[in-house]
């Protein structure tokens, strides 16, 4: 089937460009072009828009697809995880990492056959059986994950698993003074197979502190370096975001690539910022303008009264608050693009509702609308950014991602 054209609107069946075998995926049209009702909330005004065409060219920003897994976790951080699935596959990914074996198990539900990485291990029985039935790898951290998987494979058809390795991180996974059993207990056990051995740096966005990530670099390449000399079918994957950029010619063979598939700088505000600048977000944010209102000199607006107005001014009433992923602790702080300029939100986010100072405004109208992330900025303007909101909660971006894109429904586009 033809996917001429694909890269600007959805069909119902997708065939990646480089022909992967096995890898035909069928999804229905309302998959593709809108989340699911049930898995964000429904009921709001605002809407979360994924641009998958910026989310493919991030992917093709990291580097040659071959080597990349690369991560959709967490409902592809806020993304969906169908449909970022459905986008990087018609870029040739050939490995996905997701956050736990059910994430793995929808995908293949919907025909994904790549490799499939959960980066945290089961925490049941049916959950081992599972991972193995639907052919997904989980990562095993300790003897006791060996033994249950090994009762979920056989001789015949082994169980495919990551090894986890402890580098630095000291979350999960094997340290180095276990390798030894570690491979003893591995050949002592045919019913699974290491596929991929895997650890995560801890700072390695960080650039003071290179010589910890070096240390892990070194610390990872010894331990793998002897699952690789009893299993030379082993694929070792260490790079996360930042560190795919730093060690840019690691032999490692497998990549994993998070936060810039999305849009983030793994090395924002930092030293280095500029190996990061390239990537564009993916997610945006809009809400309608309910009423434009005014506001005399000397009223407050909204609950606590914690704005008054110094001038007559006129304000629009918007959908979106808390409930719907727009901190309270923004109150006062935040930004938006009404009519492509940036405009302050004055008074106390609510539950369902803040407020635009959009006195500079012309024409604005109820309908139109707010920009909470994203939008066409006009000349000499700039869109408020997941970075500019994560900059004011003294957090991440990866948290803003998550927060937004799980509680506004979601549309898609390719541009």
């Amino acid at each position: 089937m033809s996917t001429e054209g694909h890269n600007h609107h959805f069909g119902t069946k997708v065939l990646p460009r480089n022909q992967l075998p096995g890898l035909t995926v069928f999804l229905p049209q309302a998959v593709l072009q809108r989340s699911f009702s049930l898995m964000v909330n429904s009921f709001t005004q605002g809407l979360c828009h994924i641009n998958l065409g910026a989310l493919q060219r991030n992917f093709r920003r990291c580097g040659d697809a071959s080597l990349l897994m690369p991560v959709i976790k967490a409902d592809a951080y806020g993304h969906g995880l169908l449909q970022a699935a459905h986008a990087l596959s018609d870029c040739g990914a050939r490995r996905f990492a997701i956050g736990v074996v059910d994430e793995g198990a929808f995908l293949r539900h919907y025909g994904y056959r790549q490799d499939i990485v959960s980066l945290m291990p089961p925490t049941s029985m049916d959950e081992w059986k599972k991972a193995s039935a639907e052919n997904i790898a989980p990562v095993v951290c300790t003897f006791d994950d060996l033994a249950k998987a090994r009762t979920c494979g056989s001789r015949e058809k082994p169980f495919d698993v990551a090894i986890k390795i402890e580098t630095g991180m000291h979350r999960l996974g094997f340290r180095e003074e276990q390798i030894p059993s570690l491979v003893e207990t591995l050949k002592a056990a045919p019913e699974i197979r290491p596929a991929y051995v895997v650890s995560h740096f801890a700072v390695s966005d960080v650039p003071e502190e290179a010589d910890y990530t070096k240390m892990q670099y070194d610390t990872f390449t010894r331990m793998s370096s002897a699952l690789k000399e009893a299993f030379p079918a082993i694929q070792r994957s260490l790079q996360n975001s930042a560190g795919a950029i730093v060690f840019r010619d690691a032999p490692f063979e497998v990549r994993r690539p998070g936060i810039t598939l999305y849009g983030g700088n793994p090395f924002y505000g930092t030293s280095k910022a500029d190996l990061g600048s390239d990537f564009e977000w993916v997610m945006s944010l809009s809400t309608k303008i309910l009423q434009i209102t005014e506001l005399r000199k000397g009223e407050t607006v909204s609950y606590g009264r914690t704005f008054t107005a110094p001038r007559n001014m006129k304000l629009a009433v918007a959908g979106g608050g808390y409930a719907t992923g727009v901190p309270r602790l923004l109150s006062n702080r935040l930004e938006a693009l009404v009519h492509g300029r940036r405009v302050r939100q004055v008074g106390r986010v609510c539950m369902s509702m803040l407020m635009l100072d959009v006195t500079e405004i012309p024409d604005v109208k109820a309908g139109d609308d707010a920009w909470l992330l994203g939008g066409t900025p006009a000349p000499g303007e700039k869109a408020v950014t997941p970075q500019d909101w994560a900059d004011m909660l003294g957090t991440i971006s990866y948290e803003v991602l998550c927060l937004v894109g799980s509680l506004n429904p979601r549309v898609y586009e390719y541009k």
